[in-house]
């Protein structure tokens, strides 16, 4: 009997021991056949990697990679620092819609949103400005246009509907042009002369600043996250107020901006329990860790780290980062930049720069660790409408949907992986896009198509066809110059010889400004539609205009005398 025990039992380890021989060798081949795969991928990709796993650092270079069923121009991808895949799989990421200019109309969102939602958002950060309902004392901020309160109910609805958390943004100390350029609210300014920044000493800034934010929060129950804004303060410590605080409190700029920042966070916290909220973090790089700490306010707020560059390394933001772990902070966000960035005059969004500053994100990410005992919640997409209230439009958000369907699948990703190519063209509807070229091609089928193709002929060839009409031509330089028109004469037939083109020129331009137009009014208000015509159309069309004009009326006078 216990022959037949120790028969079994040793039975049962050699089983146990085959068990784990197979298990190893299994490991073995897998491990094999994976770099081999990364092998073959690589050499046949400009990016390589198991979609699962992998992702390496990203060089500047152009590569067209063919599709299956489409093709896309890429980065050539070398072998680095590797990044792994969905590293904020748990965080937020959210897309920020600046509607301090070209506010899309709601029905717009409705199509947005469930976009956004398919291509990895899971929340989006409005920064409302003048295009809040504000009402009773703060009804003058109001533009023309804004929205309605039924219309916020319906951009959260919609929101919640597609899983995107809301959070609200509002400004608290700097980028306040939109109130203080009211009269009525003139003397809060920090300088008198400048409409960017609060006085922060002045008592009625607090208050207002109470009201503004209890109006906004009052209608974004649903939400969680508040952000304050707080960047570019610009001009604090110049006015008189400020001088004399500094010099009665032995103070700087720095323990003066945190002072306020602590008075509207300190609102916060004791008028709404549980909100959690949200800073830009660029003032808070000048101030010493020390001065941080005694404010307090590393438990109330989390610092958002903004860097727009297309090429940096993580050890280029690991200093900001130490010097918030230092200072009491617990967790950090990250912004990123998927238009806006570019130029404050900027039409075409370049896709190749806002991919590249995703992927060196995603190197930050992962050398957190590393750099700072900070917890990572989450990174903000930003998709800046204007530079600041008084500058002229940038992008429009459907001609940047290309770059933020790039930028979110190389974060969903973990970089720009042969799955987020492809999901990227399934979900524009595109048959390749061209990276280096910052273009598109196919149809598509995402929100503002139209608009998107109708921007790249007025970007790419709306200019150059009238200035090669006006300036080229040498029968209009010879026979109908500035002194011709300026004097009412020209011949006939040499003016015959260049009039047909010139208007046909201006007819096809001009249907395609009527199109245009009839896109632009589904997606915007009008104030948005007539200053962007007006700034990247008119500028030019207006010349081939007068041009035509003083055409037809010259070519009528059948030859007569020069003008006296």
């Amino acid at each position: 009997m216990a022959f037949q025990r120790s028969h079994r039992l040793n039975l049962l380890r050699l089983v146990v021991l085959l068990l784990i021989a197979l298990a190893g060798i299994k490991f073995l081949f897998r491990d094999s056949f994976t770099l081999e795969l990364h092998k073959h991928v690589s050499k046949d990709s400009g990016f390589w990697g198991d979609t699962g796993d992998i992702v390496q650092d990203v060089i500047p270079q152009s590569q067209v990679l063919e599709l299956p069923a489409a093709k896309i121009t890429a980065l050539r991808q070398e072998p680095g620092q590797q990044v792994p895949r969905d590293v904020s799989a748990t965080n937020m990421r959210l897309v920020h819609l600046d509607l301090k200019g070209a506010a899309p109309r709601v029905s717009y969102l409705e199509q947005v949103f469930p976009f956004l939602s398919q291509l990895g958002a899971n929340g989006i950060l409005i920064e409302y400005e003048d295009m809040f309902p504000f009402k009773g004392e703060l009804e003058v901020l109001r533009s023309p246009y804004a929205y309605s309160e039924e219309d916020i109910e319906r951009i959260q609805q919609l929101a919640e509907q597609h899983k995107l958390e809301v959070v609200p943004l509002v400004q608290t100390f700097g980028h306040v042009e939109f109130i203080l350029k009211h009269e009525k609210y003139q003397h809060l300014r920090e300088v008198e002369r400048f409409p960017n920044s609060f006085n922060p000493h002045v008592p009625n800034t607090l208050a207002l600043l109470k009201s503004v934010l209890a109006q906004v929060i009052e209608k974004h129950r649903r939400s969680t996250w508040i952000h304050i804004g707080a960047d570019e303060v610009f001009h604090l410590g110049e006015g008189m107020d400020s001088k004399n605080w500094m010099s009665r409190n032995k103070g700087d700029v720095g323990t003066m901006f945190l002072k306020h920042i602590k008075e509207v966070l300190g609102f916060l916290s004791a008028q709404y329990w549980g909100l959690r909220v949200l800073m830009w973090d660029d003032m808070l790089r000048k101030i010493s860790v020390g001065a941080l700490r005694e404010s307090g306010i590393a438990k109330l707020v989390s610092p958002v780290v903004w860097f727009y560059a297309p090429d940096f390394e993580a050890e280029q933001i690991g200093p900001f980062l130490t010097k918030y772990a230092e200072s009491g902070f617990e967790a950090v966000w990250f912004a990123s930049a998927f238009k806006g960035t570019t130029g404050p005059a900027q039409t075409w969004t370049p896709l190749s720069y806002h991919l590249k500053n995703h992927l060196s994100w995603l190197k930050v990410m992962q050398a957190l660790p590393r750099l700072a005992p900070l917890r990572f919640q989450g990174i903000v997409l930003t998709g800046w409408q204007r530079y600041d209230h008084y500058s002229v439009l940038c992008e429009l958000l459907p001609v940047g949907i290309p770059s933020l369907a790039i930028c979110l699948q190389t974060l969903v990703n973990g970089g720009f992986t042969e799955e987020a190519k492809r999901k990227v063209l399934d979900v524009l509807g595109l048959e390749s896009v061209q990276l280096e070229q910052s273009t598109c091609e196919g149809r598509g089928a995402f929100p503002g198509v139209e608009i998107y193709h109708m921007v790249e002929q007025v970007h790419g060839h709306l200019r150059e066809s009238i200035l090669k009409a006006l300036e080229e031509e040498s029968a209009i330089k010879g026979w109908f110059s500035p002194y011709h028109r300026k004097h009412h004469f020209g011949n006939p037939r040499n003016m015959e010889s260049f009039g047909s083109k010139v208007l046909k020129l201006h007819e096809d331009w001009e249907s395609f400004v009527r199109d245009l137009r009839a896109q632009l009014e589904r997606v915007y208000f009008p104030d948005t539609v007539e200053e962007w015509v007006e700034e990247n159309i008119n500028p030019y069309l207006d010349q081939l205009r007068d041009l035509v004009r003083d055409y037809r009326a010259v070519i009528r006078l059948n030859g007569r005398p020069k003008a006296t």
